[in-house]
């Protein structure tokens, strides 16, 4: 029975070992699987590219008239509705006339007047100068005569501008369009009675608001970090929610200079003219606007992920297990890829200037020419000892390159045998979800996708590595100092 107890006892401790030692061989299994994550590749391509600024805004007319009556009383008869279309002249209504036709009738009278009291006046006076010829009659009275008769005078030109006023007047209470338009809207009805523009301090009554909808603008609201691409005659399309399948085109007509601030946001009104014969536009309607920055047909592109800027390619080169001093590039070789921009010789690009020992720099500007791309890390590590400090990196900056001009850049090609290769890459637009390459890369090579996630993980112990190497941080550029 003791024999038997022992044999047992080992059994047990045998059957233990062996699933401890199953369960470390699983452990170990799972962690050579994370260690190898999959590899998201993505590949070189051409397509259309374009750049552009995205806002809302609305329809409206490019100019509104105010249509007003100068004669004030009752709306007799009304002879277009909201939605007419009306020409220069078109009669639009009618104000009742008894007023001011009874003024005009007056005012006839008094010149009829004027001109008979000016007919004698000048008899008096002729016969006034023959009694004087003939001593009939003193001086004295012959200069009364002269002056009735400049009073007659007097009173035919104030009756000759008083009849005139009158028959304005009496034109003023038919109101006729000012312009070619259609009506908007319409705020009298027959039987109103209505002020004079001209003789009411309020401004007299609004009889209709009119506008020429031949022509349209969409009035948009730009970002100001937009807003400095946008100048007046840039192509536009603007997209309405009642015809969501059509596009129609337009151009930027101004920037206005006067910033809106809404929620904390500093914003410029963009006026874009569009053409409107169609009559498809109405005013109110809102509006999608797009403005065209740039266009590049058919331009080799890569997603934005699968491209990092000079400065952050260390950084990529450990997300994706390599080597980070594989992914720096000299001064030399983006040389070379501009030169292979413009169509030149690589072999005659221009490298840096001069030789001998580098010169001493400070922090700013040797941070400016590594973001710039102009100098490598190795070469910023020399001029940091001659300046007496060490290096720190720098995170990729958010948003797009919307200029276009060209940059340095890193990307990491995915060869047939699974090999990842850093590779120097020049840059040009970028939009939210592409990027130009200009020069480094050929149609359908497969690029490795960097997670944003993980760069900025790996972009920390980076600038460890690089300060614990240089012997301590540098001021100003991230990090303890």
């Amino acid at each position: 029975m003791k024999h038997i107890g022992i044999d047992a006892g080992r059994a047990l401790r045998v059957a233990l070992l062996v699933a401890v030692g199953s369960g470390l061989a699983a452990c170990s299994r799972g962690d050579a699987a994370e260690e190898g994550p999959t590899l998201q590749t993505t590949e070189v391509a051409r397509q259309d590219l374009e750049i552009t600024v995205e806002a809302t805004g609305s329809v409206e007319p490019i100019r509104t008239v105010e249509v007003k009556s100068k004669a004030s009383g009752e709306i007799l008869r009304l002879y277009v509705d909201v939605g007419d279309a009306v020409s220069r002249g078109d009669l639009l209504a009618e104000v009742d006339p008894r007023d001011v036709r009874n003024d005009h009738n007056q005012a006839q009278a008094d010149l009829e007047v004027a001109e008979a009291r000016l007919e004698i006046a000048l008899a008096q006076l002729t016969r006034s100068e023959e009694l004087l010829v003939a001593e009939v009659i003193t001086e004295q009275e012959h200069e009364g005569r002269a002056l009735e008769h400049a009073n007659a005078k007097a009173q035919l030109v104030r009756a000759q501008t008083n009849l005139q006023l009158a028959q304005l007047r009496l034109s003023d209470v038919t109101i006729r369009a000012p312009m070619n338009g259609t009506i908007l809207t319409r705020n009298v009805e027959q039987g109103t009675v209505i002020q004079s523009a001209s003789g009411n301090v309020s401004g007299g009554t609004t009889l209709f608001l009119m506008a020429d909808l031949a022509e349209m603008q969409a009035r948009t609201l730009v970002d100001e970090t937009d807003i400095g691409q946008i100048q007046a005659g840039m192509a536009a399309s603007v997209v309405v929610e009642a015809f969501p399948g059509q596009t129609f085109r337009g151009s930027v007509e101004k920037v206005e200079p006067q910033a809106v601030i809404q929620q904390n946001v500093t914003m410029f009104p963009v006026i874009v003219r569009l053409d409107n014969r169609s009559g498809l536009l109405k005013p109110g309607m809102n509006s999608e606007v797009e403005v065209m920055i740039s266009a590049r047909p058919n331009a080799l592109v890569a997603p934005n992920g699968a491209i990092v800027q000079a400065r952050d390619a260390g950084p990529a080169a450990m997300v994706l297990g390599l080597d980070p001093e594989s992914a720096t590039f000299d001064r030399s070789v983006f040389a070379a890829l501009q030169a292979e921009a413009r169509g030149e010789d690589p072999a005659e690009a221009e490298v840096a200037p001069g030789g001998g020992a580098p010169a001493a720099m400070s922090f700013e500007e040797i941070r400016a020419k590594i973001q710039s791309g102009e100098i490598s890390r190795d070469s910023a590590r020399v001029l940091m000892q001659a300046s007496g400090g060490g290096f720190g990196g720098q995170g990729r900056p958010a948003g797009a390159q919307r200029e276009g001009s060209p940059q340095p850049a890193v990307t990491f090609v995915v060869k047939a045998d699974g090999v990842v290769e850093p590779r120097a890459v020049l840059i040009g637009v970028n939009d939210w979800d592409n990027t130009e390459i200009l020069a480094g890369v050929e149609e359908g090579e497969q690029l490795a996708m960097i997670g944003a996630a993980q760069l900025q993980a790996q972009q920390q112990e980076w600038v460890n590595r690089i300060r614990e190497r240089m012997g301590g941080g540098v001021p100003g550029m991230g990090g303890p100092r």
